[in-house]
């Protein structure tokens, strides 16, 4: 353990085990921007308007806003303190235990190198647009060297890919946003007034139930806003970049999906079969799509394919880029072999990286071997990983301030002071909880077989398994927050 002694709210912590520190502020806002940006805004956000209405999709994005913005609160407070490779996996082994830290680790480095070959996958999915005759294998495999070549160049090179990526996304966004005004007032055709949110059931289809059932959706969404955490080791200057991202990367990221949802329920009514059907196997029925071709746009399905292609080659790099990070900083603990510690010429974790790559394509082939039932497994078993880590963000943070205050540190050298603790961290908690177990209550409300439904919390076992099992084989004691390691170099 580390002494005692108070480090000053300007001292920078020591460079991460030879991690170079490369990221700037840029980088870290588009990264945090294209972990959130995705298909789930381009593609999914018509299937919850379908489902809840225009009202009901807006509500369950506000809501689901307001929990990420707390927990990014709790990460901005403790990453600015502590800006380390593996972030929430190290902060779970210093303030809660070992074998917590052992298991938020393994559990977003699985979630992210599953969602590498499932990104494989939706890639080879928008290439059939253009080119439906070249086997997916191709484009999964082409895609697949080109992640890999981002991230082993250095640091920098992901950083910069990641700012381009994201700014492509935030420019379609934000055409969007004002073809979508434009026409809302009448500037573009005719006006369409409010007669979609007062369509049927509108503007809250089912009610709160409505609502509930797409606030799975919604989180899902938003999942990847805390990448901040894992390049925070990367960061330059993190007492001043990583801060300064928590302020404004939430509201923009909100102001995408809020304005975003409120475009399309204005101008496509929830009862339009398109919106729910939309998928990356058809992006000329995505919402966006649909809106572009109403402005006029030529070769609107295009450039929404384009758009969507990079959204997918985003997500891949940045779980790549996670993944590897994660990994590398359970070898530095004794959580996973120590050979994945190597760095290359250019600080990159290249046996980490090599071995995520592997595990990832190993995940990309299982969906063509056979029906892809083992694929399905994959993704079932990683579908809840991120709100089990947001909640572990939440509680990881209740116990750092619990270590602080039994240690008799003053909040006043916090680099970053999160607003709202207590209550943030116990709402968002809370709330990951909550989506957690009501995500049971469409499927078994329409009939669906029991086992279906457990089925699809096998990842909160799995999670489970990790923590209790490393606890029986180690016997590993809690943290006392009086001696938790507050050590910051």
């Amino acid at each position: 353990m580390h002494g005692p002694e108070e480090p000053g709210a300007g001292q920078a912590p020591a460079p991460d085990q030879g991690l170079r520190r490369s990221l700037r502020t840029r980088h870290l806002n588009m990264i945090a921007i294209g972990g959130a940006i995705g298909t789930g805004l381009f593609v999914a956000s018509g299937a919850t308007i379908s489902q809840a209405g225009p009202g009901g999709a807006l509500a369950a994005y506000c809501l689901v806003g307001l929990m990420v913005w707390l927990i990014m609160q709790s990460l901005g407070e403790m990453a600015a303190y502590l800006p380390v490779a593996g972030s929430f996996g190290e902060y779970g082994t210093r303030f809660v235990s070992p074998s917590f830290g052992f298991a938020i680790g393994w559990n977003y480095w699985f979630n992210w190198a599953i969602t590498v070959a499932a990104e494989l996958v939706a890639a080879a999915l928008v290439m059939k647009y253009w080119f439906p005759e070249v086997p997916a294998i191709v484009w999964s495999g082409l895609f697949l060297l080109v992640l890999f070549s981002i991230n082993v160049l250095s640091t920098r090179a992901y950083g910069e890919s990641e700012f381009w990526f994201a700014a492509i996304k935030v420019t379609a966004v934000i055409v969007f946003l004002a073809l979508g005004v434009a026409m809302i007032t009448g500037v573009i055709g005719q006006a369409p007034g409010t007669v979609n949110w007062t369509r049927g059931e509108a503007p809250f289809v089912g009610g709160g139930t409505g609502v509930l059932i797409v606030l799975l959706l919604a989180g899902y969404s938003f999942q990847g806003t805390e990448l901040i955490g894992t390049a925070a080791g990367e960061a330059e200057n993190p007492e001043t970049t990583i801060p300064r991202a928590v302020r404004t990367i939430f509201w923009r990221i909100l102001l995408f999906y809020v304005g975003a949802i409120a475009v399309i329920g204005f101008l496509i009514p929830y009862t339009d079969p398109n919106l729910l059907n939309s998928s990356e196997e058809n992006v000329s029925i995505s919402p966006f799509t649909l809106i572009f071709d109403k402005a006029g746009v030529l070769a609107a399905a295009s450039i929404m394919n384009a758009v969507i292609l990079t959204s997918v080659l985003s997500a891949g790099t940045s779980g790549l880029y996670s993944s590897t990070r994660m990994l590398f900083a359970l070898a530095e603990r004794g959580h996973a072999p120590r050979f994945l510690t190597r760095l290359s010429r250019h600080q990159v974790p290249m046996n980490a990286l090599v071995a995520t790559t592997l595990v990832g394509l190993a995940g990309f082939l299982t969906s063509l071997v056979g029906d892809g039932r083992a694929y399905e497994l994959l993704l079932t078993v990683s579908a809840l990983a991120g709100f089990i880590t947001w909640a572990g963000i939440s509680w990881c943070h209740w116990r750092f301030r619990a270590a602080l205050r039994a240690q008799g540190r003053d909040l006043s050298t916090l680099p970053y002071r999160a607003r709202f603790f207590p209550a943030g961290a116990v709402v968002a908690l809370v709330a990951c909880t909550a989506i957690i177990v009501g995500q049971a209550y469409d499927p078994l409300a329409s009939g669906a077989p029991v086992g279906e439904v457990l089925m699809s919390y096998v990842g909160v076992p799995f999670f489970f398994a990790l923590w209790w099992g490393h606890k029986l084989v180690t016997r590993a004691p809690g943290v006392d927050p009086a001696t938790a390691d507050l050590g910051r170099s």
